[in-house]
Parts: C-alpha cells; structure tokens; sequence
C-alpha cells in the first residue's frame, strides 16, 4: 500500500461506483493502472466488496440507535441468535469488556424500538442511545 492506493481507496470510500477512468484523473494516473491498483486490492482482501450506503431514514427508519447488550449468565448463544435474526440490526461487534455485544438498530420510532427490544430484556441488560447524528462514517483510518 502506498499512498496512490490510498488515494484511490479515499474516493471509493466516497463513492464505490466511480468510474475508473474518473478514479484516474483523480489520483493522476491512467485507467488501466487504476484498474490494476484496485484489482489487486480487491485480490489481496483489502477491498472485500463495494457496497451502497443507504440512508434508513427515507426507507422509513426514522429512529437508529446503538445498543450495549450484556447476556445473562447462559444466555450469550442465544441473545446472539437473536441479533442475527432480527433484521432491523444493520451491524453487531462483538466486544470486551462488561458488554459482549453492540449493535446499531433502525427503527420507524421508539414504539418499534421497544418492540424489537423487548425479548432481549428476559435474557440480557442493555443499554440503547439514541443516534443523533454521525459526523464520520465509514472512514478509511490513516
């Protein structure tokens, strides 16, 4: 990696549909060297896909929330059965310290929160936050 790869690797973050030929004005060098870089990327495991970044909120989603989960004792395979199951989380990591899970969970208002909410509560603590706004998104850490 150096840093035309991470040129490159900045406006597909942005925008993964770009055109290579667009890509190679940007970063300065010719579309089948761009396509080259990217192809070797993508072959190498740094890019693992392209993706599309939606915004919930005009699917219907008015609410997006975070959400610590801590299983009770016994019940970590299960809540995380859970998770995977219920839709409406669009991300978990497993994590250390007195949580095991986070989540992010959309919701259509805080009445579905609770809906979805409501059988984990027989099987873990958790702790929800309201997302107000996410000022960084899908960063490419340097």
């Amino acid at each position: 990696m150096d840093r035309t790869d991470r040129k490159i690797l900045d406006h597909l973050v942005l925008n993964s549909r770009i055109a290579m030929s667009s890509l190679a004005k940007l970063v300065g060098m010719s579309a089948p060297s761009v396509a080259e870089r990217v192809r070797h990327m993508e072959d190498s495991g740094i890019i693992k896909g392209f993706t599309v970044d939606l915004d919930y909120s005009k699917l219907g989603f008015s609410i997006e929330a975070l959400v610590r989960i801590r299983p009770l004792p016994g019940q970590l395979h299960i809540v995380e059965k859970m998770i995977i199951e219920e839709s409406r989380f669009t991300s978990c990591d497993k994590v250390t310290g007195e949580d095991c899970f986070v989540v992010r969970i959309s919701a259509k208002n805080i009445q579905e929160l609770d809906i979805i909410m409501d059988p984990f509560h027989e099987r873990a603590a958790t702790n929800t936050s309201i997302v107000k706004s996410s000022p960084i998104r899908n960063r490419q850490p340097k």
